[in-house]
Protein backbone atom coordinates (compact mmCIF):
# COMPACT_ATOMS: atom_id res chain seq x y z
CA UNK A 1 0.00 0.00 0.00
CA UNK A 2 1.51 3.34 -1.09
CA UNK A 3 1.58 6.04 1.55
CA UNK A 4 2.16 9.07 -0.70
CA UNK A 5 -1.04 10.88 -1.61
CA UNK A 6 -1.07 11.22 -5.40
CA UNK A 7 -2.75 13.99 -7.36
CA UNK A 8 -3.23 13.56 -11.11
CA UNK A 9 -3.98 16.43 -13.49
CA UNK A 10 -4.65 15.28 -17.04
CA UNK A 11 -6.31 11.87 -17.09
CA UNK A 12 -6.59 11.63 -20.86
CA UNK A 13 -5.24 9.03 -23.29
CA UNK A 14 -2.17 8.31 -21.18
CA UNK A 15 -3.11 9.71 -17.79
CA UNK A 16 -6.16 7.53 -17.24
CA UNK A 17 -4.15 4.32 -17.44
CA UNK A 18 -1.37 5.77 -15.30
CA UNK A 19 -3.78 6.86 -12.58
CA UNK A 20 -5.48 3.45 -12.68
CA UNK A 21 -2.09 1.77 -12.21
CA UNK A 22 -1.40 3.96 -9.19
CA UNK A 23 -4.73 2.96 -7.69
CA UNK A 24 -3.97 -0.70 -8.35
CA UNK A 25 -0.63 -0.26 -6.56
CA UNK A 26 -2.52 0.98 -3.50
CA UNK A 27 -1.85 4.70 -3.67
CA UNK A 28 -4.63 7.12 -2.73
CA UNK A 29 -5.27 9.10 -5.92
CA UNK A 30 -7.13 12.37 -6.43
CA UNK A 31 -8.12 13.47 -9.94
CA UNK A 32 -9.71 16.56 -11.40
CA UNK A 33 -12.04 16.92 -14.39
CA UNK A 34 -11.21 19.06 -17.40
CA UNK A 35 -13.34 18.67 -20.54
CA UNK A 36 -14.03 14.95 -20.64
CA UNK A 37 -15.73 13.48 -17.59
CA UNK A 38 -15.62 9.86 -18.78
CA UNK A 39 -12.08 9.04 -17.55
CA UNK A 40 -12.69 10.83 -14.25
CA UNK A 41 -15.87 8.88 -13.66
CA UNK A 42 -14.08 5.64 -14.53
CA UNK A 43 -11.26 6.38 -12.08
CA UNK A 44 -13.69 7.38 -9.33
CA UNK A 45 -15.33 4.03 -9.92
CA UNK A 46 -11.95 2.41 -9.23
CA UNK A 47 -11.57 4.28 -5.96
CA UNK A 48 -10.09 7.67 -6.86
CA UNK A 49 -11.28 10.85 -5.18
CA UNK A 50 -12.33 13.84 -7.27
CA UNK A 51 -11.15 17.36 -6.48
CA UNK A 52 -13.24 20.44 -7.14
CA UNK A 53 -10.40 22.16 -8.99
CA UNK A 54 -6.61 22.13 -9.34
CA UNK A 55 -5.85 24.07 -6.11
CA UNK A 56 -8.17 21.72 -4.22
CA UNK A 57 -6.27 18.75 -5.66
CA UNK A 58 -2.97 20.34 -4.62
CA UNK A 59 -4.08 20.61 -1.01
CA UNK A 60 -4.87 16.88 -0.94
CA UNK A 61 -1.66 15.65 -2.57
CA UNK A 62 1.96 14.95 -1.70
CA UNK A 63 3.05 14.13 -5.26
CA UNK A 64 1.20 15.65 -8.22
CA UNK A 65 1.47 14.21 -11.73
CA UNK A 66 0.76 16.43 -14.73
CA UNK A 67 -0.06 15.10 -18.21
CA UNK A 68 -0.71 18.14 -20.40
CA UNK A 69 -0.26 19.02 -24.10
CA UNK A 70 2.81 21.23 -23.60
CA UNK A 71 4.66 23.85 -21.60
CA UNK A 72 2.06 26.66 -21.68
CA UNK A 73 -0.52 24.32 -20.16
CA UNK A 74 1.95 22.94 -17.62
CA UNK A 75 2.89 26.46 -16.54
CA UNK A 76 -0.78 27.32 -16.01
CA UNK A 77 -1.40 24.14 -14.01
CA UNK A 78 1.67 24.73 -11.82
CA UNK A 79 0.51 28.31 -11.14
CA UNK A 80 -2.81 26.92 -9.89
CA UNK A 81 -1.17 24.10 -7.92
CA UNK A 82 1.23 26.30 -6.01
CA UNK A 83 -1.66 28.19 -4.40
CA UNK A 84 -2.24 25.14 -2.16
CA UNK A 85 0.85 22.93 -2.43
CA UNK A 86 2.66 22.49 0.87
CA UNK A 87 6.46 22.62 1.24
CA UNK A 88 7.79 19.12 0.74
CA UNK A 89 5.36 18.31 -2.07
CA UNK A 90 6.69 17.21 -5.47
CA UNK A 91 5.39 18.06 -8.94
CA UNK A 92 6.06 15.44 -11.63
CA UNK A 93 5.62 16.71 -15.19
CA UNK A 94 4.90 13.73 -17.47
CA UNK A 95 4.21 15.95 -20.47
CA UNK A 96 6.62 16.48 -23.35
CA UNK A 97 7.66 20.01 -22.44
CA UNK A 98 10.22 22.63 -23.40
CA UNK A 99 13.28 22.02 -21.16
CA UNK A 100 13.84 25.77 -20.77
CA UNK A 101 10.38 26.11 -19.22
CA UNK A 102 10.93 22.96 -17.14
CA UNK A 103 14.13 24.24 -15.57
CA UNK A 104 12.58 27.65 -14.83
CA UNK A 105 9.54 26.04 -13.16
CA UNK A 106 11.76 23.81 -11.05
CA UNK A 107 13.87 26.74 -9.85
CA UNK A 108 10.75 28.72 -8.92
CA UNK A 109 9.16 25.82 -7.03
CA UNK A 110 12.38 24.90 -5.26
CA UNK A 111 12.47 28.40 -3.81
CA UNK A 112 9.15 27.54 -2.11
CA UNK A 113 10.38 24.18 -0.84
CA UNK A 114 8.53 22.20 -3.51
CA UNK A 115 10.32 19.51 -5.51
CA UNK A 116 10.04 19.05 -9.25
CA UNK A 117 10.80 16.23 -11.68
CA UNK A 118 10.31 15.84 -15.40
CA UNK A 119 9.23 12.29 -16.24
CA UNK A 120 8.04 12.21 -19.87
CA UNK A 121 6.54 9.03 -21.21
CA UNK A 122 7.57 6.31 -23.59
CA UNK A 123 4.82 4.07 -24.88
CA UNK A 124 1.21 4.02 -26.03
CA UNK A 125 -2.19 4.39 -24.37
CA UNK A 126 -2.48 0.59 -24.44
CA UNK A 127 0.79 0.29 -22.51
CA UNK A 128 -0.41 3.00 -20.11
CA UNK A 129 -3.49 0.89 -19.39
CA UNK A 130 -1.20 -2.06 -18.61
CA UNK A 131 1.14 -0.04 -16.36
CA UNK A 132 3.95 -0.79 -18.81
CA UNK A 133 5.13 2.64 -19.88
CA UNK A 134 8.74 3.77 -19.78
CA UNK A 135 9.95 7.08 -18.40
CA UNK A 136 13.14 9.10 -18.52
CA UNK A 137 13.47 11.25 -15.42
CA UNK A 138 15.14 14.55 -14.70
CA UNK A 139 15.37 15.19 -10.95
CA UNK A 140 17.73 15.68 -8.06
CA UNK A 141 18.99 12.46 -6.50
CA UNK A 142 16.85 13.11 -3.41
CA UNK A 143 13.66 13.72 -5.38
CA UNK A 144 14.27 10.74 -7.64
CA UNK A 145 14.77 8.40 -4.69
CA UNK A 146 11.44 9.55 -3.27
CA UNK A 147 9.37 9.29 -6.43
CA UNK A 148 10.93 6.19 -8.00
CA UNK A 149 8.57 3.71 -6.27
CA UNK A 150 5.60 5.80 -7.40
CA UNK A 151 6.84 5.96 -10.99
CA UNK A 152 7.32 2.21 -11.08
CA UNK A 153 3.61 1.75 -10.46
CA UNK A 154 2.88 2.97 -13.99
CA UNK A 155 6.29 2.69 -15.71
CA UNK A 156 6.70 -1.05 -15.54
CA UNK A 157 8.84 -1.11 -18.69
CA UNK A 158 11.64 1.09 -17.36
CA UNK A 159 12.43 4.05 -15.12
CA UNK A 160 15.72 5.74 -16.06
CA UNK A 161 17.20 8.61 -14.05
CA UNK A 162 18.70 10.77 -16.80
CA UNK A 163 20.21 13.42 -14.53
CA UNK A 164 19.21 16.88 -13.36
CA UNK A 165 15.83 18.55 -13.90
CA UNK A 166 15.28 19.12 -17.61
CA UNK A 167 17.32 16.13 -18.74
CA UNK A 168 14.23 13.95 -18.99
CA UNK A 169 12.54 16.38 -21.35
CA UNK A 170 15.72 16.80 -23.38
CA UNK A 171 15.91 13.04 -23.87
CA UNK A 172 12.22 12.81 -24.70
CA UNK A 173 12.64 15.39 -27.48
CA UNK A 174 15.55 13.37 -28.88
CA UNK A 175 13.43 10.22 -28.69
CA UNK A 176 10.53 11.92 -30.47
CA UNK A 177 12.89 13.33 -33.10
CA UNK A 178 13.76 9.74 -34.01
CA UNK A 179 10.13 8.60 -33.93
CA UNK A 180 8.70 11.54 -35.90
CA UNK A 181 11.65 11.31 -38.28
CA UNK A 182 10.71 7.71 -39.01
CA UNK A 183 7.11 8.80 -39.52
CA UNK A 184 8.10 11.52 -41.99
CA UNK A 185 10.29 9.09 -43.94
CA UNK A 186 7.60 6.39 -44.02
CA UNK A 187 4.98 8.86 -45.28
CA UNK A 188 7.20 10.16 -48.06
CA UNK A 189 8.43 6.69 -49.03
CA UNK A 190 4.84 5.44 -49.30
CA UNK A 191 3.86 8.35 -51.54
CA UNK A 192 6.87 7.79 -53.79
CA UNK A 193 6.21 4.06 -53.83
CA UNK A 194 2.69 4.64 -55.11
CA UNK A 195 3.90 7.19 -57.68
CA UNK A 196 6.27 4.63 -59.22
CA UNK A 197 3.66 1.88 -59.26
CA UNK A 198 4.40 -0.10 -56.09
CA UNK A 199 1.27 -0.35 -53.90
CA UNK A 200 1.55 -0.07 -50.11
CA UNK A 201 0.86 -3.77 -49.58
CA UNK A 202 3.80 -4.78 -51.79
CA UNK A 203 6.01 -2.15 -50.13
CA UNK A 204 5.07 -3.54 -46.73
CA UNK A 205 5.74 -7.10 -47.89
CA UNK A 206 9.40 -6.20 -48.35
CA UNK A 207 9.92 -4.02 -45.26
CA UNK A 208 7.97 -6.03 -42.68
CA UNK A 209 10.23 -8.61 -41.09
CA UNK A 210 13.36 -7.08 -42.62
CA UNK A 211 16.11 -5.16 -40.84
CA UNK A 212 14.12 -1.98 -41.55
CA UNK A 213 11.14 -3.23 -39.54
CA UNK A 214 10.49 -2.00 -35.99
CA UNK A 215 7.63 -1.47 -33.56
CA UNK A 216 7.06 2.10 -34.71
CA UNK A 217 6.87 0.99 -38.34
CA UNK A 218 4.23 -1.58 -37.44
CA UNK A 219 1.99 0.86 -35.58
CA UNK A 220 2.45 3.47 -38.35
CA UNK A 221 1.49 0.95 -41.02
CA UNK A 222 -1.47 -0.23 -38.98
CA UNK A 223 -3.35 2.67 -40.58
CA UNK A 224 -1.99 2.43 -44.13
CA UNK A 225 -2.27 -1.35 -44.41
CA UNK A 226 -4.79 -2.31 -41.75
CA UNK A 227 -7.08 0.70 -41.99
CA UNK A 228 -6.87 1.27 -38.23
CA UNK A 229 -7.05 5.03 -37.68
CA UNK A 230 -6.21 4.48 -34.02
CA UNK A 231 -3.09 2.38 -34.56
CA UNK A 232 -0.87 5.07 -33.00
CA UNK A 233 -2.82 7.68 -31.06
CA UNK A 234 -0.34 10.56 -31.06
CA UNK A 235 -1.67 13.65 -32.77
CA UNK A 236 -0.10 15.52 -35.66
CA UNK A 237 -0.32 18.74 -33.64
CA UNK A 238 1.61 17.14 -30.77
CA UNK A 239 4.24 15.92 -33.23
CA UNK A 240 4.59 19.45 -34.61
CA UNK A 241 4.80 20.87 -31.10
CA UNK A 242 7.55 18.44 -30.11
CA UNK A 243 9.58 19.14 -33.25
CA UNK A 244 9.21 22.86 -32.56
CA UNK A 245 10.62 22.30 -29.06
CA UNK A 246 13.43 20.26 -30.62
CA UNK A 247 14.28 23.15 -32.93
CA UNK A 248 14.43 25.50 -29.96
CA UNK A 249 16.67 23.07 -28.08
CA UNK A 250 18.97 22.75 -31.07
CA UNK A 251 19.11 26.53 -31.42
CA UNK A 252 19.94 26.94 -27.75
CA UNK A 253 22.70 24.35 -28.08
CA UNK A 254 24.09 26.10 -31.16
CA UNK A 255 23.86 23.02 -33.38
CA UNK A 256 22.70 22.75 -36.98
CA UNK A 257 19.56 20.62 -37.12
CA UNK A 258 18.63 20.39 -40.83
CA UNK A 259 16.96 16.97 -40.63
CA UNK A 260 14.93 18.08 -37.62
CA UNK A 261 13.80 21.14 -39.58
CA UNK A 262 12.69 18.96 -42.48
CA UNK A 263 10.76 16.65 -40.15
CA UNK A 264 9.11 19.62 -38.45
CA UNK A 265 8.10 21.12 -41.78
CA UNK A 266 6.56 17.82 -42.87
CA UNK A 267 4.24 17.87 -39.88
CA UNK A 268 3.64 21.62 -40.24
CA UNK A 269 2.44 21.07 -43.80
CA UNK A 270 0.04 18.34 -42.66
CA UNK A 271 -1.37 20.56 -39.91
CA UNK A 272 -1.70 23.44 -42.38
CA UNK A 273 -3.65 21.11 -44.70
CA UNK A 274 -6.16 20.51 -41.91
CA UNK A 275 -4.53 17.81 -39.82
CA UNK A 276 -5.05 19.69 -36.60
CA UNK A 277 -7.93 17.75 -35.08
CA UNK A 278 -7.85 15.64 -31.91
CA UNK A 279 -8.16 12.46 -34.00
CA UNK A 280 -5.54 13.27 -36.65
CA UNK A 281 -2.68 11.00 -35.64
CA UNK A 282 0.92 10.54 -36.79
CA UNK A 283 0.20 7.58 -39.13
CA UNK A 284 -2.27 9.83 -40.98
CA UNK A 285 0.72 11.89 -42.15
CA UNK A 286 0.92 9.39 -45.02
CA UNK A 287 -2.53 10.54 -46.20
CA UNK A 288 -1.54 14.22 -46.16
CA UNK A 289 1.72 13.59 -48.03
CA UNK A 290 -0.14 11.47 -50.58
CA UNK A 291 -2.77 14.18 -51.09
CA UNK A 292 -0.11 16.87 -51.53
CA UNK A 293 1.34 14.73 -54.32
CA UNK A 294 -1.93 14.20 -56.16
CA UNK A 295 -2.58 10.73 -54.80
CA UNK A 296 -6.13 11.20 -53.56
CA UNK A 297 -7.98 7.91 -53.13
Amino acid sequence: MGTERIGFVGVGLMGQGMAASLLEAGYPVTVVAHRNRAPVDALVGLGAAEAADVPDLAGKSDIVHICAPGSPEVEGIVAALRRELSPGAVVVDCSTSNPVSTIALAESLTADGIGFADAPLGGTPAQAAEGMLATMVGASDETFARIEPVLKAWAGASVVHMGAVGDGHKMKLLNNFLAMGYGAIYAEALALSRKVGIPPERFDGVIRGSRMDCGFYQTFMGHTIGGDRNSHKFTLTNALKDMTYLAAMAGGAGIANPVGAAVRNGFAQAVAQGGDGPEDYVPHLADFVAKANGLDD
